[in-house]
């Protein structure tokens, strides 16, 4: 017998209680104060649309010094009966040793059969697991510290999209790049233009993060990466995470006749260095507007 959505939605909404309950302390949970309540509207009235994902994260104490360890936790809607989306990250991790990491975590989260909750095994297994991987991070620690030279690269992502009008989807670009230390920008409207510059892993996970999971118009047009032996904060172009919004064609507002004014664009980025970005993203070399 086939599970409806409406039955993976409850259970989520059960699972989401018995962790509240285990993780009862302020911080041990990070979940919007809307997530739940945004399900329950739904499962009360199921005529209208499917409610935002459930997207939450725990902080999990790992060995005696209770190294902290964050899982991010993304529900597909037809979660359990599909895996759910789980990321390990700490600041106690070099990139390489949480790349393993949360590669075994997927494996392990695989293997268990489809239909389980899997969240409070998933946390089960990142605290029993990761030490590891904490104590590799300081054995590189100490040995990149006593090289004389120390790289970093510099990731920036272009991303296009046909538009972006919706409140909720704005607070969701600003809130992740703010969570992950990206500048750049978003550009509101018709089109829809995103940049975000950091480190190569937030920006990845950025882009897994608002894309997910079906945003149609949508695409990453341009990757660059810089590497330097200095602070890659010395090569952003940008200081903050920006709100662009330029004069549109017409007095429309927004909605999906809201054209932004590609001239005003590209000023912009003319003035950030990024001029020839314009004929990458919209396929033809930009004019200045009057």
């Amino acid at each position: 017998m086939a599970v409806t959505v409406q039955e993976c939605l409850e259970l989520q909404l059960l699972e989401v209680e018995m962790l509240l309950s285990m993780f009862p302390k302020k911080g041990e949970i990070n979940l919007d104060e809307d997530a739940v309540p945004g399900v329950q509207r739904y499962l009360r009235n199921t005529d209208g649309g499917l409610p935002p994902q459930l997207e939450y994260s725990i902080a999990i104490d790992v060995g005696e010094a209770k190294v902290k360890v964050e899982l991010a936790v993304l529900l597909p809607h037809m979660y359990p009966q599909v895996a759910p989306q789980l990321f390990a990250r700490s600041n106690a991790l070099h990139r390489q040793q949480q790349l393993q990491l949360n590669t075994r975590l997927a494996s392990h989260i695989s293997s268990l059969d489809s239909g389980e909750l899997r969240i409070y095994e998933a946390v089960q297994w990142v605290k029993e697991n990761s030490l590891p991987y904490l104590e590799n991070s300081k054995i590189s620690s100490k040995s990149a510290s006593e090289e004389v030279v120390v790289k970093e690269t510099l990731h920036r992502m272009w991303i296009y999209s046909h538009h972006i009008y919706r409140q909720e989807l704005r607070k969701k670009i600003f809130d992740c790049a703010k969570k992950l230390n990206l500048t750049g920008f978003c550009l509101t409207g018709k089109p829809g233009v995103i940049c975000v510059e950091g480190l190569r892993e937030s920006c990845e996970e950025f882009w897994r993060a608002i894309r997910y999971p079906n945003w149609k118009h949508i695409s990453c047009k341009h990757v660059e990466n810089i590497e330097t032996e200095g602070s890659i904060n010395n090569l952003r172009l940008f200081h903050a995470f920006e709100d662009l919004q330029f004069q549109a064609h017409g007095d429309y507002g927004l909605r999906n006749d809201y054209h932004m004014d590609l001239g005003q664009f590209l000023e912009f980025l003319k003035q950030h260095q990024s001029g020839h970005i314009f004929q990458i993203l919209f396929g033809v070399e930009g004019k200045l507007s009057d």
